[in-house]
C-alpha cells in the first residue's frame, strides 16, 4: 500500500469516527422531539425515523449536514441529494420541495442546520484578506460540497457547547466564524464569496431577494426592483431566475402562499383574512393558487395538517 493510500484510509476512518460522534450528539439532544432549535443562535438539530413525502419548504441561507440518512431538495428542475459525505449550502432564501429519502427506526435521518449571515461572511472575507471572487454570471443559490473532517469537528464543538451553556455567548461566535471560514476557503467558497461581495451581480440579486422577503405583500414592480439592483429589467429577470429557478413574480407568489399557510396553521386565521394579509385581493384567486401549490384548498389542507400533528403528538 502506498503512503498516499494509507493517508486516505486513515482519513476515511477518522471521518467515520467523527460522523459517529455527531450522530450520538444529535440523537441525545433530539431524544424528546424531531426538531430542536438549540441555545446556540441559528443552530438546529433534527432526527426522523422514516422517509417523508415531498413538501414545500423555504430554505434560509444556511449550511446543512446529514450525519446519517439522506435528503433530497428540488429547486426548479434541479435536484440536490445530500448525505453523510455531502453538505448543502443555500446562499439565499429559496422556495423548494424537500424530502427525506433515507431513514428508518434503526438508522434515522439525523442532521444539523446552521443559519448563515451574509454580513458575517462579508466581514470574515475582509478580516481574512480573502481574494475577491472572479466576476461571473449568477448561478443557482444552492450547491453541494464534500464534507471534511475539520468541518465535522467544528460542528461537533458547536454542539458540545450545549452542555456548557454559560460558554455559548463567548465561544459559539468563534466556532461559527471557523465554520464560515472553512466554507469560504473550501470547494464552494467562490460561490459564497460571490453572494457576499458588494456590487457583484449575485450580491445585487441577493439584496433584491432580501427586499422581497420583507415586502412580499406589496404590489411588485419588476422595473423598480431591477432599478434598485442597478440592472435592466431583462438582465435582472435573467439573473434572478438563474439564482432562484423562479421569476420574481413566481417567487413572490410562493412567499405569499407559504406565509398564508403559516397564518392559518399557527395563528388560526381564516383563509379570507390570511389571503388579504399576504397581499391577495381576490379570495378565489388565492384559493386556486393555494390548491395548485399545496395540493388541497386552504381549509382542507389546514385540517389535514392539524390532524397529522395531533396524530404525531398522540
Amino acid at each position: 500500500m502506498t503512503n498516499q493510500a494509507i493517508r486516505e484510509e486513515i482519513g476515511d476512518s477518522s471521518l467515520e469516527v467523527a460522523l459517529g460522534a455527531l450522530r450520538n450528539s444529535i440523537a441525545r439532544w433530539t431524544d424528546k422531539s424531531d426538531l430542536l432549535e438549540t441555545a446556540v443562535s441559528g443552530l438546529l438539530l433534527y432526527q426522523h425515523d422514516e422517509p417523508t413525502q415531498p413538501r414545500n419548504a423555504m430554505y434560509e441561507p444556511c449550511i446543512c449536514l446529514v450525519a446519517q440518512g439522506a435528503k433530497r431538495v428540488l429547486l426548479g428542475d434541479d435536484t440536490y441529494v445530500y448525505d453523510a459525505h455531502h453538505y448543502l449550502i443555500a446562499s439565499v432564501h429559496l422556495p423548494t420541495m424537500v424530502q427525506i429519502v433515507e431513514a428508518s427506526r434503526s438508522k434515522p435521518c439525523m442532521g444539523v442546520v446552521l443559519k448563515l449571515d451574509q454580513r458575517e461572511i462579508s466581514q470574515l472575507m475582509v478580516d481574512s484578506n480573502l481574494p475577491q471572487p472572479r466576476a461571473q454570471q449568477s448561478s443557482r443559490g444552492m450547491v453541494l460540497g464534500e464534507v471534511t473532517l475539520p468541518l465535522l469537528n467544528a460542528f461537533q464543538r458547536l454542539i458540545d457547547l450545549l452542555d456548557e451553556q454559560k460558554d455559548i455567548p463567548i465561544l459559539a461566535p468563534i466556532i461559527q466564524r471557523e465554520i464560515i471560514y472553512r466554507l469560504l476557503v473550501g470547494e464552494q467558497g467562490e460561490r459564497l464569496r460571490q453572494i457576499a461581495s458588494a456590487g457583484s451581480q449575485s450580491n445585487q440579486i441577493a439584496r433584491a431577494i432580501d427586499w422581497l422577503k420583507v415586502n412580499f405583500s406589496q404590489s411588485l414592480s419588476i422595473d423598480d426592483l431591477a432599478a434598485q439592483a442597478r440592472m435592466s429589467t431583462s438582465t435582472f429577470h435573467h439573473h434572478f431566475r438563474s439564482m432562484t429557478a423562479l421569476s420574481p413574480l413566481q417567487y413572490q407568489k410562493q412567499l405569499r402562499l407559504q406565509e398564508a399557510r403559516r397564518l392559518m396553521l399557527a395563528e388560526r386565521m381564516d383563509a379570507a383574512n390570511a389571503a388579504f394579509q399576504v397581499g391577495y385581493e381576490s379570495p378565489s384567486q388565492f384559493s386556486r393558487e393555494y390548491n395548485r401549490m399545496f395540493g388541497a384548498p386552504p381549509l382542507r389542507d389546514i385540517t389535514n395538517l392539524r390532524q397529522l400533528a395531533a396524530g404525531e403528538g398522540g
